[in-house]
This record gives structure tokens, sequence and C-alpha cells, in this order.
């Protein structure tokens, strides 16, 4: 870190920072490095490559070098630079909300798909599902919801800067009742206890547990959402649920039980069943 620190040039500073990062394990260290560095000029990766023999100023050289150290004890960087893209738009996140996944993207082409008046966002984390809907469905209303008040404020933050506060109605729980919805899409805690400290430290060491582990079969938020659909009074016309690698079948069965005659799964980029829908 010191030598990332000291570097006098981009170059210098990106290698010393990858060796660094390569180091304690980081799978892509070279691109963090750039995405750290980047952000501490002020500049942007094409600026970086364009420019390899650019000076590092001091006073970025430290910031760089602590944004490095964070890095180095593997904080996501998402994290570290306060912030993630999800689809168009720009999220703020920090430790109190799951950084937003590329596979999590599923839900919002179901949205995108069914095109839907009313979508409910149960889980809604940073608000990046229900605030990438209502981005790019401007006629969709919706509500997102959550049990963490401080994800809550989060996503409340982010639908404040994103200007899409007066289309996303935010509330705490699971499941409005009463309330009829085209759409409820999910991604609710669905790792298993067992499965927690085999995951990369990335996660164990920096996001919020609660939001991933949802008990010991990992099904146990998806069952308590579809158990409160059965129970309520509001018309749900088709659902959408991330899940974990190999639930599918499950859930599918789950999904229909609970009213949803008509199931399908949607893989992510991995080739793995990622999403669950079910339709009335």
């Amino acid at each position: 870190m010191s030598a990332a620190t000291a570097a006098a040039t981009v170059a210098e500073a990106l290698a010393a920072a990858a060796d660094a990062l390569a180091a304690a394990g980081c799978d892509s260290a070279r691109l963090d490095a750039e995405l750290l560095l980047a952000d501490a000029l002020g500049a942007d990766r094409a600026g970086l490559a364009a420019h390899p023999e650019g000076d590092v100023a001091p006073e970025a050289a430290r910031r760089f070098g602590g944004m490095v150290r964070r890095r180095v004890a593997r904080e996501p960087v998402a994290y570290i630079l306060g912030r993630k893209g999800f689809r168009g738009i720009e999220l703020a996140v920090d430790r109190r909300v799951l950084i937003p996944r590329p596979e999590t993207e599923l839900l919002v082409e179901v949205a995108l798909e069914l095109a839907p008046a009313t979508v409910l966002d149960a889980g809604t984390g940073s608000g990046a599902v229900a605030l990438a809907i209502a981005d790019e469905l401007p006629g969709t209303s919706l509500v997102a919801t959550d049990l963490s008040a401080s994800a809550l404020a989060l996503a409340g933050e982010n639908s404040t800067r994103l200007e899409l506060a007066q289309r996303v109605e935010l509330g705490p729980g699971t499941l409005p009742r009463g309330r009829d919805f085209d759409l409820v899409c999910a991604n609710l805690p669905y790792v298993r206890d067992d499965e927690w400290d085999a995951l990369a430290p990335e996660i164990t060491r920096w996001e919020p547990r609660d939001a991933l582990v949802a008990g010991s079969t990992g099904l146990e938020a998806i069952e308590m959402l579809l158990a409160s659909i059965v129970a309520g009074s509001g018309d749900i016309s088709a659902i959408a649920l991330e899940i974990g690698e190999g639930q599918a079948p499950i859930v599918a069965k789950l999904v229909e039980r609970a009213g949803f005659a008509e199931t399908e799964s949607r893989r992510d980029l991995a080739g793995i069943d990622r999403v669950v829908v079910g339709r009335q």
C-alpha cells in the first residue's frame, strides 16, 4: 500500500496496488485498482488508460493508499466508493444494505416484460429493483418494503436523489395488507445458516448477514412472503423471486401452492436458475 501511495505515475500506482490486492486474495485486483485510482483522481478508467504516464498528486496518492488498504481488508469496492451502478441508475450503498448484484437485474427484466401498472418490491434494500423499474417504466406505480429501518432510510435517500420519490412509496414490513399488485418482486434472504462461513470475505466481513441468511433451509423468508400472500386480502397477479442455486424446483412448487399456477425459471449469466416467476 505504501508503494501505491508513493508512486509518481498512474502506471506505477496501479501496478503497486494491483500487486497488493492480488496478494490479499482479491480476484479482480487490476480492475479494483483502476476503479479506486479513478475515484481518487476524479477521473475515469478510460482516462487512466489513455494517460498511464500521468502524475498522481500527493493528496490523491494518500486518498488512493487509504482506499487500497480498505480493499486489502476485503472491504467491497462499492462500499469504499459509496456507490454502485445498477442497470441505468447509480445507487448510494453502504453497510446498511447488500450491494446490488447483476443477477438481480433479472427481476427488473421480468417487470419490463409484464409492464405492470403496480409493483411491490419486497426486501428492497438500497431500493435497486424498485428504483430501476420506476426509471424504466414511467407509468408504473411502486411500493418498496423492507424489515430494516436503516435500509429503508438509504432507499429513501436514493429515491430522492434520483428524483423518483413521488413514484416509489416506501414502507416497513414485507407485504402491505389489502393492497393489489400486478407484480411482486422480491430478493429476500435465501442463504442457509450452514453456507455462511464458506462465502467470500467481502460478504461475511462486510455485508449485513440478516439480508442474506434466511435460516436452516434458506427458504424461510420466501415461505413467509408466500404465506402472507395466501393469507392476505389483496390480489397478486404475478410474482418474481430471486433464489439460490438449486432452489428452483422447490420454490416453483411453493409458488404453485400459493396460487400461481403457471411457473417458470430464469437463468442468470452463469446459467444458474436465479429467478422463479409465477403467474395467476
